[in-house]
């Protein structure tokens, strides 16, 4: 066992407890990677003009809640037995990400990072959406998941959602040993930063954003012939989603919100979340979009500054009533 396993933390549902891991339960979903802090900021437009100072009537306020936890936050939500392994400081900060999984009974394994916890500042717009600016500073290019931790939480688990923060790329041949499913987010990839490539050709399921691709069909394509992916989803916002499957493109359209929205943040998390609640249910690839189209949707109600996932009965209520 490495010297980094006897320090890693480990929260778990109901029963917080500190030391190594030596059993873990039955695991739906385990969540690596992208854990951390917020800090929101309600500016009154985006792209923010240049002036020497802003009154923000809004406030400026700290939450947890990155991509990995809005992802473990949603699909606890929905009734899955999640875990998420990730670093974390001894900081404020990650008291707070703390915290979150612990009221809402989210298992959390946490790697020491003297670094610190990481965290971001998004500028959100009237409109609900966001600039991020994110700190790279919190951790280390020699950070690794402690292997036996990670093999023993592989092991329990069913599948694995793998988010593109560091080191997390690292972990995947030993996912891809234990034999779990992955998904991951590349998010705004752009198609050709080579950062994305390991995550896109080792997942099953591959969810990215059309934000920055100049052609989205060609890229999910592409990412379903060089890898491994039996599903590819491209989210595109208020135009709903496409999915890749079996060599057939199809469109899925965007669920009306069930409120003003008023903020985007974490909606791509929840799709992602509600795709592998379906998935994971036997449900077929198209049904679980629909599934994602609903919880991103909700996401896009929930002020930034909160911490909140559609249930699993609300999910199934508005999936019939919709005749998603």
């Amino acid at each position: 066992m490495r010297a980094d396993d006897e320090n890693t933390e480990s929260t778990s549902t109901g029963n917080a407890s500190t030391g190594t891991i030596e059993h873990a339960e039955d695991i739906d979903v385990l969540v690596l990677g992208g854990a951390g802090v917020d800090t929101i900021v309600y500016v009154p437009e985006l792209p923010l003009p240049y002036a020497d100072s802003y009154m923000i009537d809004g406030g400026i306020r700290a939450r947890a809640g990155q991509t990995g936890d809005f992802v473990a936050l949603g699909l606890a939500a929905l009734g899955l037995r999640t875990h998420h392994l990730d670093f974390l400081g001894d900081d404020p900060e990650g008291d707070l990400v703390r915290a979150l999984h612990r009221d809402k009974g989210i298992a959390l394994t946490a790697v020491p990072q003297p670094a610190g916890t990481k965290r971001a500042v998004n500028l959100v717009g009237p409109d609900g959406r966001r600039l991020s600016l994110y700190d790279n500073s919190r951790g280390r290019p020699d950070d690794r998941f402690p292997e036996d931790t990670l093999r023993t939480l592989a092991a329990a688990s069913r599948h694995a959602h793998v988010s593109i923060t560091h080191p997390c790329a690292e972990a995947l041949p030993v996912l891809r040993e234990a034999g779990v499913g992955i998904s991951t987010d590349l998010h705004n990839w752009d198609g050709e930063n080579p950062y994305h490539e390991a995550f896109a050709c080792e997942a099953d399921v591959v969810f990215v954003s059309v934000t920055a691709l100049t052609d989205p069909e060609t890229t999910m394509r592409r990412i379903a012939e060089r890898g491994r992916a039996e599903v590819v989803v491209a989210t595109a916002g208020a135009k709903g989603a496409y999915l890749l499957t079996d060599g057939e493109l199809t469109h899925v359209p965007a669920a009306v919100p069930p409120g003003p929205v008023v903020d985007s943040n974490g909606a791509g998390d929840a799709f992602a979340s509600a795709f592998l609640f379906g998935r994971l249910g036997g449900e077929p690839p198209h049904r679980c979009a629909e599934y994602g189209a609903l919880a991103g949707a909700y996401a896009c109600t929930v002020p930034a500054t909160e911490s909140a996932a559609l249930s699993r009965a609300a999910l199934l209520t508005r999936a019939a009533a919709t005749g998603r």
